[in-house]
């Protein structure tokens, strides 16, 4: 037999490796032979460290490729682990930081002098961060792409190192830093005129900031979310501008009106998304008919939480007939009429987000399915007058839908074998449908098994047996929510047996125990969030099979839980991944069971909620130590009970 090593050179090899885009077939690659491993040396160009350990020696093996590092999820960095880890000389060209609340301005500087070619950094909710890390930040000069959303404490001086150090910046993310004003952007935009994307949502900007931001030639895309200081003025300022704008977010601008999106539809011709939901309540006509002005470029509309006539879906029909997603969200007086001319003007509609649009029924699913055969996503929570029905029509007309949510719609089993023929399907959300039981999770285990999330929430019919099919027929789930399925037991938990499974909810499964816990934890090794709040059978066994088998997990919920300090103790101690962790009404662990806990996870975790109570109880040094450290402590004002 031939070995193929011999006939193809490693170049080849990792020719070959790009058409594979599973981790799991790369890694089994990298097994076969010293000529794939060789190959995958020279073709990976990106990894997302879970934890410390081996990350030096990984960065050594892929250091002539590896453009891209992601060391979010790693628990303890600091900065002697951030200059330990990073090789010299290197390519990386990316850098990913977010809540590294352990990184100071000091690794910042060794990041940029070992990384003379960085072009992007990601610091956001690092709640440490401020202007003498903006300014170390600011010393790599090639940088284009810069966040550092949530950075409390960066003001206009910090801004303006950035600014003056980092003058090619083509990507700006500065959301929720209060303490940035319209001097600091008025100075970023001065420096930065290579900017094409830049987001200031929840900035206590006003009007003067859009007036330097319209003087910004390359700029493409603005994020504008929240800012309560804007209103049509500013808006008028972007419309005369010199950028040309194809990105505009300014949802959640109280004090937008129509008036000031009518003149922004005027002046920029080119924009291809527009988000103004949660804006002035009242959409007039005058507004949606400068739609028409962008017709042949908008290709994503939101308007959700406005109040929209069937007229103004008529208009929007009629001329912008190139859209792609439109966003009508709890839109009142959208009805079915409304859709009907929306659909036959926009036949290319890929996403329709009509949740708590309370007017809609079967009749929209019709027009729907007749005229927009390519939809992919399909939101309709609380849609409650649609049925089995309206469905059936989607299913036969729209094959190739890959998203749906009918959350709270009261649909039952007729209706999920309907959507069963939907074979594409990768999302499916039917919590708060009490009319969906183990018969309706057999068609979709049966036939949908690309799926990749399903949502469960209080389907209380469901049983066992429902979990069995979906565990049997949906191997790639990913992410699953059966909060309050009351009916589920150990012996469904057991069926659970999912490699590639990331995030499950269990919440207030009454019936379920540590025996359940156990045989999921070593079905699903792969988990990195887990909810098992109200779970009142759940102790310290359970526990120790979620340290042995679980070991990527990063979230978790054990609130009301019977853990007692030892499996307290046992399990924060274990888990070297694990960042967040709710540990409220714990009321079998003492007040040295939670000292002991916290002192073996201290450095890692990040975010920890606990009764309130035990702020006046727990070590104020051991308080200190994990604040100092980058972990944030959310204190619940409930009375402190002990049964231990």
């Amino acid at each position: 037999m031939c070995d193929i090593t011999a006939v193809l050179t490693v170049d080849l090899l990792a020719q070959v490796l790009d058409w594979l885009h599973d981790s799991r077939d790369l890694k089994s690659c990298r097994l076969v032979s010293r000529a794939f491993l060789q190959a995958e040396r020279m073709h990976r160009r990106a990894i997302r460290a879970l934890r410390l350990g081996p990350l030096p020696v990984l960065l050594r093996r892929y250091v002539g490729s590896l453009q891209s590092l992601d060391l979010s999820s790693c628990p303890s960095l600091d900065d002697s682990a951030l200059s330990l880890s990073i090789p010299c000389p290197n390519n990386l060209r990316s850098v990913s930081l977010s809540r590294a609340t352990g990184v100071t301005w000091r690794g910042l500087e060794v990041l940029a002098s070992v990384c003379p070619r960085i072009e992007a950094i990601d610091i956001s909710h690092c709640v440490g961060f401020g202007d003498r890390e903006a300014a170390a930040v600011a010393k790599a000069c090639w940088l284009k792409e810069l966040r550092i959303d949530k950075c409390l404490n960066v003001t206009d001086v910090g801004l303006a190192k950035v600014a003056v150090g980092c003058s090619r910046l083509e990507k700006l993310g500065i959301k929720w830093c209060f303490e940035i004003s319209d001097i600091g952007i008025d100075l970023l935009v001065k420096k930065c005129l290579e900017l094409r994307e830049l987001d200031i949502s929840y900035l206590k900007v006003g009007n003067e900031s859009l007036r330097s931001i319209a003087s910004l030639s390359k700029l493409e895309d603005l994020a504008l979310v929240g800012c309560e200081y804007i209103d049509d003025e500013g808006l008028y300022f972007l419309s005369n501008g010199n950028c040309s704008l194809q990105s505009i977010d300014i949802s959640r601008c109280e004090n937008v009106t129509s008036v000031g999106l009518t003149t922004l539809a005027e002046g920029q011709q080119r924009l291809r998304k527009i988000n103004a939901g949660n804006c002035s309540p009242v959409l007039t006509s005058t507004f949606v008919s400068k739609l028409c002005t962008l017709g042949d470029t908008l290709i994503i509309l939101k308007l959700d939480k406005l109040q929209l006539l069937a007229s103004a879906l008529e208009i929007v029909g009629k001329n912008c007939r190139n859209l792609l997603e439109i966003g009508l969200s709890k839109c009142n007086g959208v009805n079915d009429e409304g859709i009907s001319w929306l659909v036959e003007g926009c036949t290319h509609l890929s996403t329709i987000d009509l949740t708590c649009c309370l007017l809609v029924t079967d009749k929209s699913l019709l027009s729907i399915a007749t005229c927009c055969r390519g939809v992919k996503c399909l939101r309709l929570e609380s849609c409650v007058l649609i049925s089995e029905k309206g469905l059936d029509q989607i299913a036969s007309c729209c094959t190739d839908l890959k998203e749906i949510d009918l959350t709270d719609c009261n649909v039952n089993d007729n209706a999920l074998k309907c959507l069963s023929r939907c074979s594409e399907l990768l999302v499916l959300k039917v919590g708060l449908c009490s009319g969906v039981s183990d018969i309706g999770l057999s068609f979709i285990g049966t036939n949908c098994s690309k799926l990749l999330e399903l949502d469960l929430y209080r389907c209380t019919a469901i049983t066992d047996d429902g979990l069995a099919a979906i565990s049997n027929g949906c191997k790639r789930l990913k992410k699953l929510n059966l909060c309050y399925c009351n009916q589920i037991s150990d012996t469904g938990l057991a069926h659970l047996q999912l490699e590639e499974l990331s995030d499950l909810e269990l919440r207030g499964m009454v019936r379920i125990t540590s025996s359940g816990i156990t045989a999921m934890a070593m079905g699903c090794r792969s988990l990195t969030q887990l909810d098992l709040k109200r779970c009142y059978s759940i102790d310290d066994a359970g526990m120790w099979a979620l340290a042995q088998y679980t070991e990527n997990l990063r979230q978790l919920t054990i609130s009301y839980c019977t853990v007692t300090g030892l499996g307290l103790c046992h399990i924060l101690g274990s888990l070297r991944c694990l960042q967040d962790v709710k540990m409220v009404h714990l009321s079998w662990v003492s007040i040295e069971g939670f000292e002991l806990a916290l002192r073996a996870s201290c450095g890692k975790l990040k975010k920890v909620k606990l009764l309130g109570k035990l702020q006046d109880v727990l070590s104020s040094e051991l308080l200190q130590t994990l604040q100092s450290r980058g972990c944030r402590i959310r204190w619940v004002n409930k009375p402190l009970v002990f049964k231990g």
